[in-house]
C-alpha cells in the first residue's frame, strides 16, 4: 500500500515536472522544434504547471559537484554527445546535474526522496513522525549516504550519474518539512486524509509518547489535554494537511507536542531556576517521610536521572558520528581504467584499518539495533526508583471548586512580541543567556529526542504561548 501510494506521488511528480508520462519530456524539449500555440498536449497540461517554489534543498547544493569537479568531462555537450553513443556515460539527463541550480529548478534530491516518502506516510497516517524518519536515516536504517551502494546489479550507476547520490550532509528537519508542503502543492494534491483523535499523530497520542520517554508522570497528561483543547491544535482543520490552502501554517507533529509538554511544565513548575528546586526539596522530604504511599514528583531527582542518562546517550551517539565512515564501503569508480586504482586503494584503506584496530586493541562495534520509536525506555517495576511515571503532581496543585489549579500563579512569556518570519524569517530569537537554565534543560531533553535545533521548540512554545494568553497579551 505505501509502495503504491508512493509510486503514484513519483508519476505525478514526472508529469507536472514534465519529465515522462507527456508527450514532449523537457530533457527532449530543448533539442526539439518549438511547439506552436494551436498544439494539443492533454498530458503536460502547462498551463496548470506552476514551479511554485520548488527548488532544490540548499545543503545538497555542495553535495553535487560542477561540471569542472570531473577532468574527462570538457564541457556538457561533449556529456550529452557522450550519453547518446555510450550507456556507461551515464542517464540522459544526468550531466544537467552538473550545472548551477537555478530557482524552481524541480530535479530531485536525496533530501526531496525523504519528503516523498514522509508525504506517503502521512497521507496514509502512519505513525511514524519526520523526526523519527530522520533519525532512521541518520541511524543507518534507511539508505541515504552512499545509497547507490544497496542498488541492484542491473541499476549500476555510470558517468556523472555517481555525483548524483554523493551525499556528504545529513537531511536538515526544516528543509525537509518544508519541500514536503511545497511538493504537495506543486502536485495539486486534494486535501491528506484526516488527522483524527485516534490518529498516531494527534497531538493527545503524542504528547503521551513523548511524556513516557521524557519520564514525566503520567498526570501531566491530562495538563497537556487542557492545553491542547484551549487553543484549539487539537482540531481537524489545524492539523490536517491542505495544500490547497497555502497560507495556513503546516504543522510539525512531533515539534508541537515536545512544546506543549514544555508550557505544560512551566504551567507547573515555573522553570524559573527557583520554584522548582524549592518544590522539589519540599517533595524530597515527604518522599523520605512517606516511602509506602505514592511519591510526589522530585524535580530535582528527575532532573539528575535524565541528564545522567542523556550523557551517556549523547556520548555514545557522537561516538558513533566520529567513527562513522562517509565514503561507501563498496568502492566508487567514475570510469574502467580508474576501477582498478580504486579497488586497490580500498583494499589498502581496509588492511590499514584492520592492522591499527589490532594495534590499539579496539573494541569491536556491536550489532546495529533495530529501529524503534522509542529512544529512552523506563520500567516502572524496576526497584532503582528511576522511573517517575506513577508519581504524583500532589504539592503542585491545588482545588479550586470541581477542578484542579496550579499552586503558583505567576508564569514568565519566552517572548512578549513576535517576529514577522516573512521579514525575519523567524517568529522569535533563542539565545542560551537570556533563559533559565531549567528551561534550557528541558528544551535540550526534546531537542536530543526529536533530533531537531533547541531553536525550533522554543519557536513552537512562544506559538502556544501567545495562543493560550492571547487575551491578556491584548490587554497590554
Amino acid at each position: 500500500m505505501k509502495d503504491e501510494i508512493l509510486c503514484n506521488f513519483w508519476r505525478c511528480y514526472l508529469q507536472k515536472s514534465k519529465q515522462a508520462y507527456c508527450a514532449t519530456p523537457v530533457s527532449y524539449a530543448s533539442k526539439a522544434l518549438p511547439i506552436s500555440d494551436g498544439s494539443t498536449d492533454v498530458d503536460s497540461e502547462p498551463e496548470r504547471i506552476s514551479l511554485y517554489g520548488l527548488s532544490s534543498f540548499s545543503e545538497s547544493d555542495g553535495d553535487l559537484l560542477t561540471e569542472s569537479s570531473f577532468g574527462y568531462v570538457s564541457s556538457i555537450d561533449k556529456a550529452s554527445a557522450k550519453e547518446t553513443t555510450s550507456v556507461c556515460s551515464g542517464s540522459v539527463d544526468g550531466s544537467s546535474y552538473l550545472l548551477k541550480r537555478k530557482k524552481g529548478n524541480l530535479r530531485m534530491s536525496m533530501p526531496m526522496t525523504l519528503s516523498f516518502c514522509y508525504m506517503a506516510l502521512l497521507w496514509l497516517r502512519e505513525p511514524m513522525t519526520l523526526s523519527d524518519l530522520l533519525r532512521f536515516v541518520i541511524d543507518g536504517h534507511i539508505p541515504y549516504l552512499n545509497a547507490f551502494q544497496y542498488f541492484p546489479e542491473e541499476m549500476k550507476l555510470y558517468g556523472v550519474d555517481l555525483k548524483i547520490f554523493r551525499v556528504q550532509s545529513w537531511p536538515v528537519y526544516e528543509d525537509v518539512h518544508k519541500k514536503i508542503s511545497e511538493l504537495a502543492a506543486f502536485l495539486d494534491l486534494p486535501r491528506f486524509p484526516a488527522i483524527t483523535d485516534s490518529c498516531f499523530l494527534h497531538p493527545n497520542i503524542l504528547c503521551m509518547k513523548y511524556q513516557m520517554e521524557a519520564n514525566l508522570p503520567d498526570e501531566l497528561h491530562n495538563w497537556t489535554c487542557r492545553v491542547i483543547k484551549k487553543i484549539n491544535v487539537g482540531e481537524i482543520d489545524f492539523l490536517t494537511l491542505d495544500p490547497v490552502n497555502r497560507s495556513a501554517r503546516k504543522v510539525k507533529y512531533d515539534v508541537l507536542a515536545a512544546a506543549l509538554i514544555v508550557v505544560v511544565l512551566k504551567l507547573l513548575f515555573l522553570l524559573d531556576d527557583r520554584y522548582e528546586w524549592l518544590h522539589a526539596s519540599f517533595a524530597g522530604e515527604r518522599n523520605q517521610k512517606n516511602k509506602e504511599g505514592c511519591l510526589w514528583f522530585d524535580f530535582k531527582k528527575w532532573y539528575m536521572i535524565i541528564k545522567k542518562t542523556m550523557d551517556v546517550k549523547q556520548k555514545k551517539l557522537d561516538e558513533e558520528r566520529a567513527r562513522y565512515l562517509w565514503k561507501c564501503e563498496k568502492p566508487l569508480f567514475y570510469s574502467d581504467r580508474e576501477k582498478s586504482v580504486v579497488l586497490k586503494k580500498r583494499q589498502m584503506v581496509v588492511d590499514l584499518q584492520r592492522q591499527f584496530g589490532v594495534l590499539s586493541g579496539l573494541v569491536q562495534v556491536a550489532e546495529k539495533q533495530s529501529p524503534s520509536s522509542f529512544q529512552l525506555n523506563w520500567a516502572e517495576e524496576n526497584t532503582n526508583g528511576d522511573c517517575f511515571h506513577g508519581h504524583s503532581l500532589e504539592g503542585i496543585l491545588q482545588e479550586k471548586g470541581n477542578s484542579l489549579t496550579t499552586m503558583n500563579t505567576a508564569y514568565w512569556l519566552c517572548t512578549v512580541k513576535l517576529c514577522n518570519e516573512k521579514l525575519c524569517g523567524h517568529l522569535t530569537h533563542y539565545k542560551e543567556p537570556d533563559f533559565p537554565q531549567s528551561y534550557q534543560f528541558v528544551l535540550s531533553l526534546f531537542s536530543f529526542l526529536l533530533r531537531v535545533p533547541v531553536s525550533l521548540i522554543h519557536e513552537e512554545v512562544c506559538l502556544i504561548e501567545h495562543k493560550l494568553f492571547k487575551t491578556k497579551l491584548q490587554r497590554k
